[in-house]
């Protein structure tokens, strides 16, 4: 991917919904909520605090997270459908 975010500015692709219910109803694709769960594909250097040192961030590429369900905003890279966010709406990582 040819691009970096800037910041403490986050790239996120969404992990796909579920296709069923735990009673083993399908969902069908206008119907499903979009997940807010996602794995970070690339991540900023970091903010700077009042005296302009970079703070680095806690999360890094691979790291599986949970973010609100209207956060950041959804950009099509190389084809790819993504979200760039700010570190602080992301909620947690997924251990």
């Amino acid at each position: 991917m040819n691009f970096r975010p800037l910041h403490d500015r986050v790239v996120v692709k969404r992990l796909e919904g579920q296709e069923k219910t735990k009673g083993g109803i399908i969902i069908p694709d206008n119907a499903k909520e979009k997940p807010q769960e996602g794995e970070i594909i690339a991540v900023g250097p970091g903010g700077r605090d009042e005296t302009g040192k970079i703070t680095p961030l806690d999360v890094k590429a691979g790291d599986k997270v949970l973010f609100g369900k209207w956060s950041g905003t959804e950009v099509k890279i190389d084809g790819q459908d993504l979200l760039i966010m700010k570190e602080s709406d992301i909620m947690g990582v997924i251990a």
